[in-house]
């Protein structure tokens, strides 16, 4: 008999319901990356202020509790009665989506904020929230919890200040850890304050007992560059550097190194923008047209380079872009992606004119530029004359696929994954819980080779483990990677849920890393999340990825009888098992390999994976304390 579908069978989520229900649509995940997303919602509403003007000083403070503290000294939350909801505006716009100020542009003229849905959100997703306001003559107080008023707004005492004070503590129940990581927040609060000249931003740690640390740029990003670039060899020894006002802001500082990567760091209305957008997208086309107008002007492109790729004057490439913006169009609810097409051209031409002027007014440094560039070009086409023995070596690796490998039978490389396992015993496992025409299990026997320590790109081609890798992948390596020629849409690292699993992941991280970092630039990496525990209630059984996890469930148990086992190792799982928790994409969770801060990243590998013991022990001092044993 069909089941009825009538309008009783409709849920009507009210409120702030919809995103504890469905938190990942507005933070993006429930992971460490969406926990700290509250913290940049409730500081990006602080910096709106200064945008505009109304705003000098913010104070971020981790307390004791764990919780977070952002106060400004910007005009205040309004209190007033609101005409529509005869709420006061300041309870209005915490407990409803899509309220706020900077629909219209009466009361901001540009803001980063999610337009009404940022402070709504922390407060939904918050065990405890206190706003704290100064405005209109008195300090105004109220508390909030899991997106409800915990009573009604308070009038204090007369005041002369003005400003606004944001308390809150993640939900545990939504999060599954809820510590702040305390060098990520004073990273973010740095970079506000050099997007934001003479912004003044402290930073306190009660929690971890640190001394405070304030940060202000009067010179911003110009201040900004100098602290990328640093460890770098720059090629012209002062930054190209536009700021022009129309109906948008635009500002940019840019400097051409000695390193083989590019790496831009785009932000609209002071929003980190990392997978860049219209802004970034026009003002590399703009910096493309100058260096190739002025190289041809003065006649500097040798007769075997036809003409100047964008590729090759990116290379080596830093540069940080700002612009402001009244509508800012961003790609999903985090913020990641600018989608302004308005603003492109016009960025674009004045990237373009003011560079030809600086590299015209600079000769020395525009032709240090141009050398540089026509490095990259020349290593260009060398690599393109290489490129059909390459190609057919690669053609060749592919028709002798390492016996290890369980391919699967689908062509659509969109639709298919690789998971790859260490030993005999895991691979087996994960074979017979394959879906067999959309993913295929290369086992690799032991740990493969550390590439931090070893120079020669040689030496490590001819390890056996990454040959077979190499080969299975399909892609090619180092300057002859081809992402075109990818094999699996989804490369999946399933490892054991111990210290071992998670040695063996971090050396696969840096192979690919170091040597196929678009695999993981373009999002096609992945660490599956087996269990570690396995609970049995009755007849209900329950899977726990870590200690936190494993004893949240016992915790519900409320008396139940109840058995934990641990496993020892993905080959210990029974194949059904493994498919339900690990490698079923109905079922499963997968944590996507990214990284938001290239130096930061390339400095972790070299200390945690490099040849100075010295480096690696003071990196595990240092995050000794967040650290979970596997004892």
């Amino acid at each position: 008999m069909a089941a009825t579908y009538t309008a009783k069978d409709i849920t009507v989520l009210e409120g702030l319901e919809p995103v504890r229900k469905r938190p990942a649509m507005y933070i993006g995940s429930t992971d460490s990356r969406g926990l700290h997303h509250l913290v940049w919602e409730v500081l990006d509403n602080a910096v709106d202020e200064a945008l505009n003007g109304y705003c000098t000083a913010i104070t971020l403070r981790i307390e004791k509790d764990g919780g977070v503290t952002v106060t400004d000294n910007g005009r205040g939350i309004p209190v007033d009665i609101h005409a529509k909801t005869k709420r006061p505006a300041i309870e209005t716009i915490l407990c409803t989506l899509h309220a706020g100020g900077k629909f219209d542009h009466t009361a901001y003229r540009s803001s980063g904020g999610l337009h009404g849905v940022g402070a709504s959100v922390v407060n939904a997703l918050a065990d405890v929230f206190t706003a704290r306001v100064w405005r209109d003559g008195y300090e105004w107080n109220q508390e909030f919890s899991r997106g409800k008023p915990k009573g009604s707004l308070k009038k204090g005492k007369p005041t002369k200040a003005h400003g606004t004070e944001i308390y809150f503590k993640p939900d545990p129940d939504i999060f599954s850890k809820t510590t702040f990581n305390a060098k990520t927040i004073l990273d973010v609060a740095e970079s506000k304050a050099f997007l934001n000249k003479g912004l003044k931003i402290t930073v306190e740690n009660a929690r971890d007992n640190e001394k405070p640390v304030t940060f202000k740029y009067d010179n911003g990003i110009q201040d900004y560059i100098k602290r990328i670039v640093a460890g770098t060899t720059v090629v012209n020894a002062e930054p190209f550097y536009l700021e022009k006002v129309d109906d948008f802001k635009i500002e940019c500082a840019v400097h051409w190194t000695l390193a083989t990567d590019m790496e831009i760091h785009s932000y609209a209305n002071s929003i980190n923008t990392t997978d860049g957008g219209t802004h970034e997208l026009a003002v590399r086309s703009g910096l493309t047209k100058a260096v190739r107008a002025y190289a041809e002007r003065k006649n500097l492109i040798p007769k075997n380079i036809k003409t100047l790729a964008p590729e090759d004057v990116y290379e080596g490439l830093y540069g940080i872009v700002s612009v402001l913006v009244k509508n800012p169009q961003f790609q999903g609810q985090t913020k990641e992606k600018l989608n302004n097409p308005e603003i492109s051209t016009p960025i674009e031409n004045s990237v373009k004119n003011a560079c030809e002027a600086y590299l015209l007014a600079n000769p020395t440094m525009a032709d240090a530029v141009v050398k540089r560039v026509l490095l990259a070009a020349e290593a260009r086409m060398a690599s393109r004359a290489a490129k059909d023995s390459v190609t057919r070596k690669l053609s060749s690796l592919k028709l002798n696929l390492p016996g290890k490998l369980a391919d699967c039978s689908s062509s659509k490389v969109e639709e298919s994954e690789l998971f790859i396992v260490e030993g005999d015993s895991a691979g087996g496992s994960a074979k017979m819980a394959r879906d067999r025409k959309t993913q295929a299990v290369l086992s690799l026997r032991g740990k493969i080779l550390n590439v931090e320590q070893v120079a020669s790109l040689e030496r490590i081609q001819s390890n056996n483990e990454i040959k077979n890798l190499l080969a299975t992948l399909g892609c090619g390596v180092g300057s002859h990677f081809d992402l075109a020629k990818l094999r699996y849409n989804r490369v999946i690292l399933m490892t054991d849920a111990d210290v071992d699993g998670a040695h063996i992941s971090v050396l696969l991280l840096t192979f690919i890393y170091r040597y196929m970092p678009e695999l993981i630039n373009k999002g096609h990496v992945f660490l599956a999340m087996p269990p570690l525990y396995r609970i049995e209630a009755g007849k209900e059984v329950f899977y726990a990825m870590d200690e936190m996890e494993k004893d949240k469930i016992l915790a519900k148990m409320n008396g139940k009888k109840f058995e934990v086992g641990r496993f020892k190792g993905l080959g210990e799982m029974n194949p059904e098992t493994l498919k339900e928790t690990t490698m079923n994409p109905r079922t499963r969770s997968l944590m996507k390999v990214q990284v938001l801060d290239h130096k930061a990243t390339g400095d972790t590998f070299e200390r945690l994976m490099g040849k100075d013991p010295k480096a690696r022990f003071a990196f595990i001092q240092e995050r000794a304390e967040y650290a979970e044993l596997d004892i």
